[in-house]
């Protein structure tokens, strides 16, 4: 590969292709590589450090039983976990049809009837819905009032939220809300409450719709299979999580939240919707729906910059609700709202003061003094965790629990009195619930729900819909910016160990010494990787990453007297998450010009910078560049941004072409977000987890993110980005693993053959395609953009009509039309052997030749392989093949395809048909039938 590129060694072709002035030639101080077996051992030995406490302190944090055949054949298996998000529809049917469960699943239980395929967390949610109402009030309004019994978390996180864009947040019981102001956008009540309280709140949405203002739900799934749903009682959006539902608590994350709402606010929805359609046979196909809502899409006009979510869990959560079926999750329920009533009758009995009415599966209790304390040290003895209100103590109870598990809270809260038996409390009848707050709706009775409940019949299920998608189970998937690298499986192993999978995001710090241990080792290896001074963990998402960076920024200028600074200069070349976080932020967006060859306009960028000197805050860059390149003046642009008084925000996007060669603390950013779920190795899930920490330069570092489950934040510290202290906790032994086992030399190297894998594939493809940009001796970086736009002209081709066909080679396209329209821009990483880059060089050059075979007229401009792709096995079987070619050329355009195929299992979709007839929901027994 060396020889192809005519250059000597790794270490040349590093020379030949970064810029000499931000090469650094010191070793990263992460250690020496490290065997899987003894890496595992060691963190093993660290895992043994976090104490597996029962914990019921709630919040939003449940335990929760995941069924086996969920854990193995979803989380634990690689056909799941290393897809990415399902752009190319034909290829994902499989996942695709999953969320459409999920988003079944939350629209039935809340009442309405458009969910979303998942958000990254609850309070996250609940900013996003603050948005939605935002948006639909037409940014006239800004108060938003947030009820006082509220989860903490999201409290704090609303208030992050709300002061850049200038909305007001009041916090308040619901009965002082003040709805006839004509200044309200919306109100968000916690249901049951994070007390365990359960209110009808039919008239307040009443109220709220007749002043204008609309009504948000943080709603508890599980619960809702009992209680009137939120859409029943009147609110316009409902959100929360679906932990509960067959996902680990994780010390926090990864977790799927939802968000559902009426058609009324479809434009207005965050996040990803799954729609169906049909495909060119016109049978049922899924696909993304509405994407023009999107970030990528509307860049400074979008409502939420919202990209990576948490497919892979929302997947869990859908299939858990349809292996139990419906009669399933209201037997837990009823089970779980069971055991609490009985618990209460218990406490009652000891004379304890017990909030009354209707509960779920939640208890608040008013105790002080001595008697606290000895109920506190009592649960302690037994390991167990209570929560902590200033005026008592609060428990919530989950799935998990079994009789000797509340004979246990009973004991601790007895002190000297006489425990009665589970059984005597629960012989006396369980209370129902008031009319106006009993489920009177049926839920989930689409067959989907009611078909899978034996563990084969689900098995079979889960495997006929991973056969529909393509993974990096099948061939590399070579998408530019987006870093399908190998989760190696000693990487993974650890994720679904108990010591990291069970414990509470707000158990105490004495109990989670190995995530202590583990994350600070983490952290102090990101720092070194990037130059920078310290890390935060909390970010959950990228664009989570790109909005606290831009947020610590905002409290730096702040600081430092300079709060007018509220512009962000942005080329125009940025991901369209980079300008939909920094209005999120606060920020004025500002676009800087590229020039001829694909790199920042640096005479624009000083031109901009001049105009708003007064006003600069920030510059928001990505490097290596968009178009695939280290570009010259990178050092010139930070000191152009600083010498005005701002800060630069590296988009770290691109660092898997820098990992042990340069380091953008050393060349100027200040701060950069680091997608674990890319560089580190964190498998995309199709479409998340994915987790996006920033680093730090030395004078930000105070400002980084605190949290209301810390047990101290920084004075300076910004606000919470995510529900829990350190966003997805539960993944990151994952990164911490795949550092350890590389060391120094090992990330050094994987870099270089980075950048190799995806010079030599330019080489190698450029002879057949225009690369439309290079570097520095004509070196591309770790990707490379192919231009697919003389061929429209050519011959009637494109780029859609390449991305589909080679699915008929058993590939996933590259990224397509980013940065530019019209293009391919392709990132093999150092993950794949010659033999699979050459394969997809060879399934390239062989389309190229299709494509020839058009513009030369020996074949159809209209009926051709392209134009037709993909083709599934229904249409190459047809007794009526009426193409003009061979069903061969079709099925079969390479010979290693008779020994190993992938068949899409539709036709090309129809994404328009779907746009017009937005269908987001499974279908009922009744349309099967139709």
């Amino acid at each position: 590969m060396l020889e192809t590129l005519s250059v000597a060694s790794l270490d040349a072709l590093a020379d030949e292709t970064i810029p000499p002035a931000i090469r650094t030639r010191e070793e990263l101080e992460i250690g020496d590589e490290r065997s899987e077996t003894e890496l595992l051992a060691e963190l093993a030995e660290i895992a043994s450090k976090n104490d597996v406490y029962r914990s019921y302190i709630g919040m939003g944090y449940h335990g929760c039983t995941t069924p086996p055949v969920i854990l193995r054949n979803i989380l634990e298996n690689p056909g799941w976990y290393t897809q990415y998000t399902p752009y190319q529809a034909e290829i994902a049917q499989g996942r695709l049809e999953a969320l459409i469960n999920f988003q079944t699943a939350v629209a039935e239980l809340t009442g309405l009837p458009l969910a979303n395929s998942s958000l990254l967390d609850e309070a996250t949610a609940a900013a996003e819905a603050m948005m939605v109402c935002y948006a639909a009030g037409r940014r006239k309004r800004s108060k938003f009032y947030a009820a006082d019994d509220c989860h903490p978390q999201t409290l704090a996180l609303l208030k992050t939220r709300s002061v850049p864009i200038g909305v007001e947040l009041v916090v308040c019981p619901p009965s002082e809300m003040q709805l006839g102001d004509d200044q309200v956008i919306g109100v968000l009540l916690q249901y049951p409450g994070t007390d365990g309280r359960i209110v009808d709140y039919t008239e307040l949405c009443a109220e709220a719709h007749a002043g204008g203002a609309m009504v948000v739900m943080a709603c508890d799934l599980l619960a809702l299979t009992l209680l009137t749903p939120p859409g029943e009682l009147g609110a316009d959006v409902a959100i929360g999580t679906t932990q509960r539902f067959g996902v680990p608590m994780g010390y926090g994350g990864p977790h799927a939240a939802y968000i559902s709402t009426s058609e009324k606010y479809k434009r207005q929805m965050p996040g990803r919707i799954i729609g169906v359609s049909k495909d060119a046979r016109g049978r049922v196909a899924y696909r993304l729906a509405l994407q023009t809502r999107e970030q990528h899409i509307r860049r400074d006009k979008a409502l939420s910059n919202i990209c990576t979510a948490q497919v892979l869990l929302a997947i869990m959560a859908g299939m858990y609700a349809v292996y139990h079926g419906p009669g399933g999750l209201v037997a837990i329920a009823k089970r779980c709202r069971g055991m609490t009533l009985a618990l209460r009758k218990g406490l009652l009995q000891f004379g304890l003061d017990v909030d009354s009415g209707p509960v779920f599966d939640t208890l608040r209790i008013r105790v002080a003094g001595a008697r606290r304390e000895g109920i506190v040290a009592a649960g302690l003895a037994r390991k167990i965790n209570l929560r902590h209100y200033d005026d008592g103590l609060g428990l919530a109870l989950d799935e998990t629990c079994a009789d000797s598990d509340v004979e246990d809270l009973l004991e601790i809260f007895a002190g000297d009195a006489e425990v009665p038996t589970l059984h005597t409390l629960c012989d006396t009848g369980a209370e129902d619930l008031p009319g106006a707050l009993m489920r009177k709706s049926a839920c989930l009775s689409q067959p989907v729900f009611t078909s899978y409940h034996a563990e084969h019949e689900m098995l079979r299920y889960l495997h006929r819909l991973q056969a529909k998608d393509l993974s990096l189970t099948t061939s590399m998937i070579a998408l530019g910016s987006c870093t399908m690298k190998l989760n190696a499986t000693s990487e993974m192993l650890p994720i679904s160990w108990p010591e990291f999978a069970n414990l509470h995001p707000a158990a105490p710090a004495s109990q989670t010494q190995g995530y202590a241990q583990m994350t600070s080792q983490l952290e102090e290896w990101l720092a070194n990787i990037t130059g920078m001074h310290a890390v935060s963990l909390q970010p959950n998402s990228g664009a989570q990453g790109e909005y606290a960076g831009l947020l610590v920024i905002r409290a730096y200028q702040q600081e430092r007297g300079e709060a007018h600074r509220d512009v962000c200069l942005i080329p125009v070349s940025a991901h369209g998450t980079n300008p939909a976080s920094a209005v999120l932020a606060g920020f004025k967006v500002v676009t800087v010009k590229c020039d001829d060859l694909g790199n920042i306009d640096i005479e624009d960028l000083r031109k901009r910078a001049e105009e708003h000197k007064d006003n600069l805050a920030a510059t928001m860059i990505t490097y290596p560049s968009t178009h695939g390149v280290f570009e010259n003046g990178i050092v010139e642009i930070c000191e152009v941004v600083h010498s005005l008084g701002g800060q630069v925000y590296l988009d770290g996007a691109n660092m898997n072409a820098q990992v042990g060669l340069c380091r953008p603390g050393d060349y100027g950013a200040d701060v950069i977000h680091l997608n674990l779920h890319k560089t580190f190795s964190i498998p995309h899930g199709g479409g998340g987890p994915g987790m996006g920490p920033i680093a730090v330069a030395k004078q930000l570092a105070s400002f980084l993110p605190g949290h209301p489950m810390n047990e101290e934040n920084g004075p300076k510290a910004i606000g919470p980005i995510s529900a829990a202290p350190m966003g997805s906790p539960s993944v990151l032994p994952i990164s911490w693993m795949y550092i350890g086992m590389m060391g120094s030399a090992g990330l050094r190297k994987a870099t270089q053959v980075a950048i190799l894998n995806a010079n030599y594939m330019a080489r190698r493809l450029g002879q057949y395609y225009d690369l439309l940009y290079s570097g520095r001796n004509g070196f591309v970086a770790h990707e490379f953009i192919l231009d697919m736009r003389p061929f429209k002209r050519s011959a009637g081709i494109e780029v859609d009509d390449i991305a589909k066909r080679l699915m008929d080679y058993g590939f996933h396209a590259p990224t397509m039309s980013f940065p530019v329209p019209g293009t391919l821009m392709i990132e093999p990483t150092e993950s794949e052997s010659k033999v699979e880059l050459d394969r997809f060089c060879d399934a390239m050059i062989s389309i190229r030749e299709e494509i020839r075979s058009i513009e030369e007229e020996r074949i159809d401009r209209d009926r051709n392989p392209l134009k037709l792709a993909p083709h599934s096995a229904l249409d190459i079987t047809d007794s009526d093949w009426d193409r003009p070619y061979d069903r061969d050329v079709g099925a079969f355009p390479a010979e290693h395809l008779r020994d190993s195929k992938y068949w899409p299992p539709v036709s090309r979709i129809d994404n328009a048909f779907g746009d017009r007839n937005l269908v987001c929901t499974c279908p009922s027994i009744e349309e099967l039938a139709e």
